[in-house]
């Protein structure tokens, strides 16, 4: 499946054509036997140029993804974000005309209200809801996993690892490179970071005992939480790719669920996820 980052600049659209193009070169052999999904929601994939959900606009990017791909049909279709000024209803409509066309197998939304996703599954099913979800960000908790148990969507939580700070490698001495996002994300301030530590050192206490990382654990919680979640981690490092993985093995049972939890409740995260 591929993974879109959330959080597209100007400076990303073109690496995403291009990373369709590459998919589209890698999968030629194997198309069959893989899940491709990708999305649409910005004029020309460009953030800069605001939301464009309209049902012509949607054709037409799905048709450029289809070239780029190389491929005659998309598995997994998301809206990128919800725009209003597109009733949910037209989108899901015509996503559900491109289902009958056989352009695409499955409807996704990302980062939808409970309302939003209940909207559109009455016009065409939804079959996942990508937004952020992990430790570090439990909003979902609140309507979405509810929503989605109900009506059998499944979730697919990008940032599971927190962008980064649940794996332990970032404290509040950390110095990121100038153009990485988080350097205007208001929890991944210097102060935040700091007093953040504290889930950090939970899950560096956990995972001592279960003889894992701090990110197996917070990807294993996550895995825990519904049978219906598939979280996806991003990485560009293959070791950080099989550490990734190794979190679906570790065992967390009810009681260090339950404990987890009660640490949690003590926890006060600092810092908007977002600008």
């Amino acid at each position: 499946m591929m993974k879109v980052s959330p959080f597209l600049t100007p400076q990303s659209v073109m690496v995403l054509f291009f990373n369709e193009e590459l998919l589209g070169e890698a999968l030629q052999s194997v198309r069959k036997s893989v899940v491709v999904a990708t999305k649409f929601g910005f004029r020309d994939g460009d953030t800069s140029k605001g939301l464009d959900s309209s049902p012509a606009r949607i054709k037409v990017m799905v048709d450029e993804s289809l070239k780029r791909l190389k491929t005659d049909y998309i598995d997994l279709l998301y809206q990128h974000r919800v725009d209003p000024n597109v009733p949910i209803e037209d989108v899901a409509g015509t996503v559900k005309d491109l289902i009958q066309e056989g352009k695409v197998k499955h409807f996704g939304l990302s980062e939808a209200s409970g309302e939003i996703i209940r909207k559109a599954h009455a016009v065409q099913s939804v079959t996942a809801l990508q937004s952020e979800y992990s430790l570090f960000h439990r909003e979902p908790e609140v309507d979405i996993l509810p929503t989605l148990e109900v009506l059998g969507i499944g979730f697919v939580p990008y940032s599971p690892l927190g962008r980064g700070f649940l794996t332990g490698a970032i404290d509040d001495q950390t110095k990121f490179d100038a153009s990485d996002y988080r350097n205007i994300v208001p929890r991944f301030s210097e102060e935040n970071r700091r007093a953040n530590q504290a889930l950090v050192d939970l899950l560096r206490s956990i995972a001592t005992e279960k003889e894992a990382t701090p990110a197996q654990i917070a990807l294993s919680w996550l895995l825990a939480q519904k049978p219906f979640i598939a979280p996806i981690p991003g990485t560009t490092k293959i070791n950080r790719l099989k550490e990734n993985i190794g979190g679906a093995s570790v065992q967390l049972s009810p009681l260090d669920l339950l404990q987890i939890d009660e640490s949690l409740s003590r926890i006060e995260i600092v810092g908007d996820r977002q600008p």
